[in-house]
C-alpha cells in the first residue's frame, strides 16, 4: 500500500507539473473603445467589457483545435448557382410584415437581376461614409438582434447604413440549403454598392452576421474587396449539425482591414474557427484588423445590441479611411 501511495503522489506531482508549465493563452481585457494594433502583421484579439458588466477574459481556442482552412473535398457538398432562386413569396410576405413599422430609415427597392428586393436606408447627419448590412438566415433587414441595432446605433454614430434583404428559403432550410442562393447574394450586394454610389456616399463598409457572413465570404471570393473600405463579421462560420463549410474564409487574401467578432457563448463551432481566422487576419498583414469577443453574448447577440453597436463603431470610428 505504501508504493501504490507513492505511485500515486507522484503521478499528482507529474500532473500539476505539466499544468504549470502548459503556456497560457493571452488575450488582451480592453474598454469598449479599441486601437490600432502597432504591429503591421499582428492581429489583436481582445474582450470587450459591457457597459455595468465587468469583462470576462475568453480565451482563444488553440490552433490545434481549429477547424482546417481549406474544407475537406466531398462530392456531396453543393455549390452557388445562378440559377437557384430564393423564396421571393417569403420576402415579400417579410417586406410587407415590417414596412409600415419602421420610423427612422426609409425603405427603398433594388434589384437582384431577377426581382426587386427590399434594403433599408438609414441616413447619418452628417455620414463619415456607408456600411451595407447582412442579416443572419431566413431573417429580415430589421431584424431586432442584430439588424436593427446596427442600422440605427451606426447611424447615430456617423454612418449612413444600407440594411438588405438577402434571400430567403423556407424557415426549415439549412446551411447546404442556402449555399447555393450565395450567387444571388452577390448580386444583392453588387446592387447595395451601386446604389450606394449613386448616392455619392463613400467609403463603404461591409457588415455580415452568420450566414450573411458566409454570403460576403463568398461574395470575396468571387469578386475581391476592392469596393469596400473594410468588413466586419459577426459569428462568422455558424453552419448546421453534420454540414461543413463549403469555402474556406479568404481572410489572407483580404486587403482592407477586417474586424472579427464574435460572442463568449456562441456555437463552438464558431469558436473553434477562431484560431484559423486570426491566423488568416495575420497572414493578410492589415495592422487595424482585430479579433473581439463580447463578453456574455451569444451567436445572436441578444439583448446585446447596445454592446454590439460601440464594438463596430468605436472600430471604424478608429480607422484612417
Amino acid at each position: 500500500m505504501k508504493l501504490v501511495a507513492a505511485v500515486y503522489t507522484l503521478a499528482s506531482v507529474a500532473v500539476l507539473t505539466l499544468m504549470v508549465m502548459r503556456p497560457p493563452v493571452q488575450i488582451s481585457n480592453t474598454a469598449t473603445t479599441t486601437t490600432a494594433a502597432t504591429a503591421p502583421a499582428t492581429v489583436t484579439n481582445q474582450t470587450v467589457s459591457a457597459p455595468a458588466v465587468p469583462a470576462t477574459p475568453v480565451a482563444t481556442p488553440a490552433t490545434d483545435s481549429a477547424v482546417p482552412a481549406t474544407p475537406p473535398a466531398t462530392s456531396n457538398k453543393p455549390a452557388p448557382d445562378a440559377k437557384a432562386v430564393p423564396d421571393y413569396a417569403r420576402e415579400q410576405r417579410l417586406a410587407s410584415e415590417i414596412s409600415d413599422a419602421i420610423m427612422d430609415g426609409e425603405v427603398v427597392s433594388l434589384n437582384d437581376g431577377t426581382q426587386n428586393f427590399m434594403g433599408i436606408l438609414t441616413a447619418a447627419e452628417q455620414p463619415r461614409g456607408a456600411v451595407i448590412i447582412l442579416h443572419g438566415r431566413g431573417y429580415h433587414p430589421d431584424w431586432e438582434d442584430v439588424a436593427h441595432p446596427l442600422r440605427t446605433g451606426l447611424a447615430a454614430k456617423g454612418w449612413t447604413t444600407l440594411s438588405l434583404q438577402m434571400p430567403v428559403l423556407e424557415k426549415e432550410a439549412k446551411y447546404y440549403d442556402y449555399v447555393p442562393l450565395f450567387a444571388n447574394a452577390d448580386k444583392r450586394i453588387d446592387a447595395g454598392i451601386a446604389f450606394l454610389k449613386q448616392k455619392g456616399i463613400a467609403p463603404v463598409v461591409l457588415v455580415a452576421h452568420s450566414c450573411g457572413a458566409h454570403m460576403a465570404m463568398n461574395w470575396i471570393n468571387t469578386r475581391g474587396d476592392g469596393d469596400i473600405a473594410a468588413y466586419v463579421g459577426l459569428g462568422m462560420g455558424a453552419t448546421d449539425f453534420e454540414q461543413d463549410m463549403v469555402q474556406a474564409f479568404p481572410l489572407d487574401k483580404m486587403k482592407v482591414p477586417v474586424l472579427d467578432v464574435y460572442g463568449e457563448k456562441e456555437y463552438p463551432q464558431v469558436i473553434s474557427l477562431a484560431a484559423e481566422r486570426q491566423t488568416l487576419m495575420q497572414k493578410a498583414g492589415n495592422s487595424n484588423s482585430k479579433q473581439m469577443v463580447l463578453p456574455e453574448a451569444d451567436h445572436y447577440f441578444k439583448d446585446k445590441g447596445e454592446e454590439l453597436n460601440a464594438v463596430v463603431a468605436n472600430w471604424l470610428n478608429s480607422l484612417p479611411l
